[in-house]
């Protein structure tokens, strides 16, 4: 591992976020085509990272809209229950209604702020 990142499915991840997803009934995600990976030696502050699929890709291929959830494992495993859901939460915020391949920035001019998008999706989900 000290030389760069590994990466690991993580169908633990998966299920977390399918529970998340039954919860909130998030209609617009297809998890057929969201896949999750646990990465260690990645030199990053963050917990997680959600990466999309661009349209050049996705024409040059010929495949549908895809993403990819990343949890950090050094900083994500460490967590709550609770805060581990409110981080895939905020992925799962960062993919638009549309399910495009594209990514939802933290903000947008006059839309809702991220963060109302991320409070709305927990609620959904917990009622809280």
């Amino acid at each position: 591992m000290a030389n760069g990142i590994v990466w690991y499915k993580a169908e633990d991840i998966r299920k977390k976020t399918q529970s998340l997803v039954e919860r909130g009934d998030f209609f617009w995600l297809d998890l057929n085509r969201i896949f999750f990976v646990r990465s260690y030696g990645a030199k990053t502050k963050a917990l997680a990272r959600i990466w999309g699929l661009p349209k050049i890709w996705q024409k040059a291929l010929g495949i549908e809209p895809h993403y990819v959830i990343e949890v950090v494992g050094e900083r994500f495993d460490k967590l709550s229950e609770s805060k581990k859901n409110d981080v895939l939460l905020h992925e799962l915020a960062h993919i638009p209604r549309n399910f495009s391949g594209a990514l939802v920035p933290h903000y947008k001019k006059g839309r809702r702020k991220f963060n109302d998008i991320i409070e709305g999706l927990r609620l959904r989900s917990f009622g809280r």
